[in-house]
């Protein structure tokens, strides 16, 4: 679809990355330091205008939670801005370097994607870390959020784009589509434009873009995650992991969907979800582990599972608990219903806790730690722009390093193929 505007958009943004390539690793994070000061410096604003997209939701909808900024959050969004600039410039990398007989050099270097088109839901953080991983990788970006956090995004992008312009950076290096259907219907047609579009938000969100794309599509996003407790797992440890995966925070991918529990450790049970009432926590049990929280957990709070409760991502205080009796009944669990995504078992067999993590195929598995450690900064990598749940180029935490690409670059002294 060419759309005039769109397509006037598009061509900056190209222009802006010819200027991009063209800036050193120093200057790049003098600009994503201030970047980071002048959100600091705009937070009120930026809460103001966070809170009108806020009066527009249900306190009771999911997303409440993730388009919610405060003080703190933004503080840490930045903080995660400032990581990124510490790190090393993950471009021009000699990633192989070979003598061929003839005497060719041959060298395989790490270079940007170029344009790189981001469509997420109403998580406004997305906005500064989309920014500063594709920017300190020497990509532009090209944001299409949710008409949830319109007025978040533009605040945001705002002060973005103040700074890129004081350092005469070309504004187009951060460019916010409107939030309309046009606008993302134009960016997944923008081929000889976009390089690569990333989808952050529900499984909803990455089928459409899957479906409807014609540019090279990295799906991130969805997390159907399930914490498997072993006939040899502690207790006190499972308990842990359980309350954080589940609890931390609700309404992000990472967050604990389904328990499931080895048969010989139901007695166990209530122990394990004990710290879950008081965050009224809804479980959702299949008959033996709602028989052995029966009487231990909140009447109120206790239902028989259905079908539907399995292979769900609730991204909130619900969770289903699914009973088997063996590790290889666990699997083949997590197999019919995870996405792939983040995976954790409890356990203190360490023989066992191999076998699954080689045997689950998911892009983060854990042995005793919850599945909310996924994430790049937690990683160590600064930010990540997603965690991706596919296998092609990039598989888990999507950083600096996955938003390159490479090339190979050849010298000769004038051989020439016989």
């Amino acid at each position: 679809m060419k759309i005039p505007l769109y397509e006037t958009l598009f061509k900056n943004a190209q222009k802006a990355g010819k200027t991009l390539l063209t800036l050193s690793d120093k200057r790049i994070n003098a600009v994503l330091h201030s970047a980071g000061e002048n959100i600091l410096n705009k937070k009120n604003i930026i809460l103001a205008e966070n809170q009108k997209d806020l009066d527009r939701m249900n306190p009771s909808d999911p997303k409440y939670d993730r388009l919610k900024l405060t003080a703190e959050r933004i503080e840490g969004i930045v903080a995660d801005l400032e990581n990124v600039t510490h790190l090393p410039s993950p471009l021009g990398r000699i990633l192989t370097e070979t003598v061929r007989p003839n005497g060719l050099r041959i060298k395989k270097v790490s270079v940007p994607f170029g344009i790189i088109g981001v469509i997420y839901e109403a998580r406004p953080n997305v906005s500064l870390d989309v920014f500063s991983l594709c920017f300190k990788s020497g990509n532009v970006c090209i944001l299409k959020g949710s008409s949830d956090a319109e007025y978040s995004n533009q605040a945001i992008v705002s002060a973005i784009q103040e700074v890129l312009q004081t350092f005469s950076v070309p504004a187009a290096c951060c460019t916010l589509l409107l939030s309309g259907r046009e606008a993302a219907s134009a960016l997944l047609n923008a081929r000889g434009f976009v390089d690569l579009i990333i989808p952050r938000g529900s499984k909803s969100l990455i089928q459409f873009v899957r479906e409807n794309a014609k540019v090279p599509v990295i799906e991130t996003g969805a997390g159907i995650c399930h914490t498997y407790f072993d006939t040899e797992g502690d207790a006190g440890i499972g308990q842990a992991v359980v309350a954080n995966a589940k609890t931390r925070r609700v309404s992000v991918c990472n967050a604990l969907d389904c328990l499931i529990i080895h048969e010989k450790r139901l007695s166990d049970l209530p122990f394990i979800c004990e710290k879950l009432q008081d965050r009224d926590v809804i479980i959702y049990a299949d008959e033996k582990s709602y028989k052995a929280l029966s009487g231990f957990y909140p009447e109120n709070l206790l239902q028989h599972a259905t079908e539907e409760n399995f292979g769900t991502e609730f991204l909130d205080y619900k969770m289903s608990v699914k009973t088997v009796s063996d590790t290889g009944e666990a699997l083949e669990h997590i197999a019919q219903y995870g996405s792939k995504h983040s995976e954790c078992i409890v356990s203190e067999n360490g023989e066992t806790a191999g076998w699954f993590q080689n045997q689950v195929d998911a892009a983060c598995v854990y042995v005793n730690a919850p599945t909310s450690f996924s994430d790049g900064a937690q990683f160590g990598l600064g930010a990540e722009i997603g965690i991706s749940t596919q296998k092609l180029h990039a598989r888990g935490p999507m950083a600096l390093e996955e938003l390159t690409t490479y090339k190979w670059l050849i010298e000769g002294r004038g051989q020439i193929r016989g």
